[in-house]
Formats: C-alpha cells, sequence, structure tokens
C-alpha cells in the first residue's frame, strides 16, 4: 500500500484508520487550546475535526469504530467516577444540599423543555435528535454517550451526535451569557461578592484551630485527656503539654493536666470558645518553638496499602510510637485527627513526637511518593468488569444503566467504599487526566467521523437553524430561573452561583472563565459541589428520554 492510498478517504485499513484518528485527535487538541475572550472548546473540538473529516469521505470499519467509541467511553466515564466518588455523598451535607437541588431543579428545567419542544413539534422531530441537542446544550458528553448506547442504532446516534454538535458551542456561550444576564438583573459588582466570599473565608470556623491555652480551671486540675475528651463536647487534640516546671512532654489519653499546665491544642475554630471557658485562658507562649530538638511535627504520606480504610484511633500511635496525629491532609484540604477518621491511600498526616519514632511509623505506612505515582491497573480493570455487569442488568422499566451508567456508579462506589474490599482506589491526578483525556478522545473522535456523512446537509439549513435555536432555550431558561431563585430566594453569592452553573452543566470551559474573571476559587468549590450529582443524574435523564419516547 503506497503513501496516498494510506492518506485518502474511504480506507479501512488498520494504519489508515490509526493515522484517522491520531490526525483527528491532534488537530482536535491544537483547536481546543484556542481562546475566545478566555473561552476555549477544549476536547470537544476533537468532535468537530472528525465530523469534518467524516463528511470528507474518510470512515472507518463498523466494528473497529464501535469497540474504540464504546472502550474510549469506558474508560472516561470510569476515571470521572473515580475523581467525583470521594465528594458524591458528602456532596449532600449543610450547603451542599441547597445547591445539589438547585442542580436537580435545572435539569428537570432542562427536561421539560424537551418534552414540550417534542410535543409542539408533533414528533416531527424525533427525540433521538432533541436528546442530542439537549446533551450539547448542557455540554455534557456522557448523557449523549449514555443515549446512544441506549439507542443501539446506527442512524439515530448519527442524528444524536448531530444534534449535540450543533447545540454545543451556544451551549458554552449561553452559560456565561446567563452569568451577564443575572449580574445584570441584580446589579451585582463582582468586587463587593469577591470581598465578601474573602470575609467569610478569613473568618471560616472550619478549618483545624491551633491555639495555646493555660489551664486555670480548678475543677480540671488532675483530669486525664481522655476525662476532657468526655467532659467537652468537642473534638480536639493535644499536640504538646508544657508542664509548670517549663518541661514539655508528648501527652497520652492517660497524661494528667494541671494548673498552669500550657496546652498545645489542635481543634476546630468553633469550638475555641467553648474550650477555653472549661479549660483556661490563651496563653502567647510558643510550644512549637519552645519543644525539645528531639520532638519535632512532621508529614507523613500514607502509601501503604495495608493502611487503607484503617481508622486514625487504631493506629495506637501513643502507646506504640509515643506521638500524636494532630492533623490530616486529604487533597489539599486539613482535617482534624479525630480517632475515628479512617484514612485513604494519599493522605498526609501530621505528626508530633520524637524523630526516631515518626521515622518508625513512615517506614511502617510507606511515606513513598514513588508508590502513588504508579496507578492501580487491578482495581481500575476489576472495576470496569463490574461496571459492565452492573451495566447490564435491569433496572427497572426496560431499563439499564448500560455502558455508560454502570463503570460510573461502580466507579463511584469504589472510591468511597473500596477499602472496605482492600481495593486501592488512589489514583494520581496526573494518571487519571491521562485515562479520561484519553478515552474521551476515543470517544469523540469516533462519533465525530461516525456522524461526519451527512452532517453538512442535516445541519446546515432550516432544521439545523431549529436544533441551534432550541439547544440555546434549553441552555439558558432554566440557568436564568434557577440563578434569580438562587440570588432571590436564598441570597447565594454570585461567585457561588457561577459554581453551580458551571458545575450543574459539568462544563469546564465556564468555570475556566468564572474563575479567570473572578480570581477565587469560590467557583471551582461550587462547581466540585454539584457535579457528582448531576453528572449522574444527566446520563440518567438522557436515557430515560430515550426509553420513554424512542
Amino acid at each position: 500500500m503506497n503513501l496516498i492510498t494510506l492518506l485518502s478517504p474511504h480506507n479501512l485499513d488498520l494504519g489508515a484508520t490509526i493515522i484517522l484518528y491520531s490526525f483527528v485527535i491532534a488537530v482536535g487538541l491544537c483547536l481546543g487550546k484556542l481562546k475566545v475572550k478566555g473561552v476555549s472548546l477544549g476536547v470537544t473540538f476533537v468532535l468537530f475535526v472528525g465530523i469534518v473529516m467524516g463528511s470528507y469521505g474518510y470512515e472507518v470499519d463498523t466494528q473497529v469504530l464501535k469497540f474504540v467509541r464504546e472502550f474510549g467511553l469506558i474508560l472516561f466515564i470510569f476515571a470521572i467516577g473515580l475523581q467525583v466518588g470521594p465528594g458524591f455523598f458528602s456532596s449532600f451535607r449543610e450547603g451542599g444540599v441547597r445547591l445539589n437541588i438547585l442542580a436537580v431543579s435545572a435539569i428537570a428545567l432542562n427536561v421539560i423543555i424537551v418534552l414540550i419542544i417534542y410535543f409542539i413539534e408533533g414528533g416531527n422531530t424525533s427525540i433521538s435528535a432533541l436528546v442530542g441537542i439537549m446533551s450539547g446544550a448542557v455540554t455534557n458528553t456522557p448523557g449523549l454517550a449514555a443515549a446512544q448506547q441506549t439507542v443501539g442504532n446506527i442512524e439515530a446516534e448519527n442524528l444524536m451526535a448531530m444534534g449535540y454538535a450543533a447545540a454545543y458551542p451556544l451551549g458554552v456561550v449561553g452559560i456565561i451569557v446567563a452569568m451577564f444576564i443575572i449580574k445584570a438583573i441584580f446589579r451585582i459588582r463582582v468586587e463587593d461578592e469577591i470581598r465578601q466570599i474573602e470575609e467569610y473565608q478569613e473568618n471560616s470556623q472550619l478549618k483545624p484551630y491551633l491555639m495555646t491555652i493555660e489551664v486555670t480551671n480548678k475543677l480540671v486540675d488532675g483530669m486525664t485527656i481522655q476525662k476532657l475528651h468526655q467532659i467537652i463536647n468537642c473534638n480536639f487534640v493535644v499536640s504538646r503539654l508544657m508542664k509548670a516546671d517549663g518541661s514539655i512532654v508528648i501527652p497520652m489519653s492517660t497524661t494528667e493536666v494541671n494548673l498552669g499546665d500550657r496546652l498545645l491544642t489542635v481543634l476546630s475554630a468553633t469550638d475555641k470558645e467553648r474550650f477555653s471557658a472549661l479549660i483556661g485562658i490563651e496563653s502567647d507562649v510558643d510550644l512549637e518553638e519552645a519543644s525539645p530538638t528531639n520532638v519535632v511535627s512532621r508529614r507523613i504520606l500514607v502509601t501503604q496499602p495495608s493502611y487503607n480504610g484503617v481508622t486514625l484511633g487504631s493506629l495506637r500511635l501513643h502507646k506504640g510510637y509515643s506521638l500524636n496525629a494532630t492533623r490530616v491532609n486529604r487533597a489539599g484540604v486539613d482535617l482534624l485527627a479525630e480517632p475515628g477518621l479512617r484514612l485513604q491511600i494519599g493522605d498526609r498526616i501530621t505528626v508530633v513526637g520524637p524523630l526516631e519514632d515518626i521515622d518508625r511509623l513512615a517506614q511502617s505506612m510507606g511515606n513513598s511518593m514513588k508508590r502513588l505515582n504508579q496507578p492501580n491497573l487491578i482495581t481500575i480493570f476489576v472495576g470496569i468488569l463490574f461496571g459492565i455487569l452492573v451495566g447490564s442488568i435491569n433496572v427497572g422499566f426496560g431499563m439499564k444503566l448500560g455502558l455508560a451508567g454502570g463503570p460510573l456508579v461502580v466507579a463511584i462506589l469504589m472510591s468511597r467504599f473500596g477499602y472496605k474490599f482492600k481495593l486501592v482506589t488512589y489514583t494520581s491526578t496526573s494518571a487519571s487526566m491521562m485515562l479520561r483525556e484519553i478515552g474521551i478522545c476515543l470517544f469523540l473522535a469516533s462519533v465525530g467521523i461516525s456522524a461526519g456523512q451527512g452532517f453538512v446537509d442535516t445541519v446546515f439549513n432550516e432544521t439545523g437553524m431549529w436544533w441551534v435555536i432550541w439547544g440555546f432555550i434549553i441552555t439558558i431558561i432554566p440557568l436564568i430561573i434557577v440563578g434569580c431563585v438562587a440570588r432571590w430566594r436564598y441570597k447565594i453569592n454570585y461567585l457561588t452561583i457561577m459554581g453551580l452553573f458551571s458545575g450543574g452543566y459539568t462544563d469546564p470551559p465556564a468555570l475556566a472563565y468564572a474563575n479567570n474573571s473572578t480570581a477565587n476559587d469560590a467557583p471551582a468549590v461550587a462547581y466540585a459541589t454539584v457535579y457528582p450529582l448531576t453528572m449522574f443524574l444527566r446520563v440518567v435523564a438522557a436515557q430515560a428520554l430515550i426509553l420513554c419516547l424512542a
């Protein structure tokens, strides 16, 4: 086979197929980096390059294309599940419940608008096309993938991809336009919102708080640390204890405190006043500086699989190592070292005590960054195996989670409860991103190449114009309604609303715009809060529409 034949359209040879995929993905990723006023389409440009190549006659063997598309989808979805799993259940706590309710309301409005369009049209526009338009309008590729896998018809799958491609660009723009509309309606000054967020963060009562307190309450004189835990209704850790004679010890649960002792304590800032009222007055003595040279504070990285899921209290740090654990850093967030806190691979534990004991604990726990750089492939493929099995189960009304929903559910559950089965689900950020990006690129390239034939005839006409209009309506109306409720009814900060919009529509470009325009991480926090549940429900919603109306 000569070079010209290898690069020509309609060549189904394996070499030509690999060249086609490589070209589509490489060019798509390059174009995806182009930004217009800080906004780019990112990896989605792979879809558009695939459509262009498909429209010029480039194609892939049907079975090869289906395998690459489905395998790419599984890799992408499973990586997403591992990423969002740890925060999936915690996202329902406190303020996260309200944000998730608002995000779910937007999903419901998207579906309602699709149904209204479908019935107004009298069924002239197929539900397959409308589901594709909806997926593009809310920039949700997994929803498109789930619907395509559910419908199981090449013609309907291509129609979905065309609808997705027609609606996607204005979907990204529409989210940002909705941000501007909410800002204008409520006459919001971004500077004031940023200042409000910064003041809240400065006064945040959720972070572990470090203070030295002198024992002045005669009622606690002679009590042990364990007894103090029983009478004080808050979580705290006494890191060091300075006796009245100036000696410093690493306290154990049986250590007694006496009048004049100074305690270096780690606790939640919300408990500061309560703790001081029962123990004594805050002291300005720096016990960390005053500690003897053999008493140090170090962070230990948990990389030994045997510690995955083990509670901090079961380590017996006081008796076994003469150490105190004060904080646990997980994914950049400091947590109070409570006895019931379960450790995960990748946690960083701050411990205080003699250096030789710290070294012994570090050796036992692994403390090896090199181990974290090795991906846990066994867990990944075991998860994919069970994900496909779960996706094949009929969950009622003829509905299956499929190759999209099954791996997503299993990945979420494994990342949260995998330690119970001795499964290490930790994956380094770079490895997770690589897995996810390869998967989505293979999927989008396959969808684009398949949909390219007939794309111009289908989209670039009056029908295509209405697809774009419907997509923009599906994008913007729910956002304006939800944004007004969030601001007017719940007085939610504008930066949080920006993150709610981006996460509710699973749209990284919109989040990038919000982050760049505010120079604050509040949008990212809201994005992460609603993203897990939103991602799951958008997959289910797309499948449900196909099963009910297709």
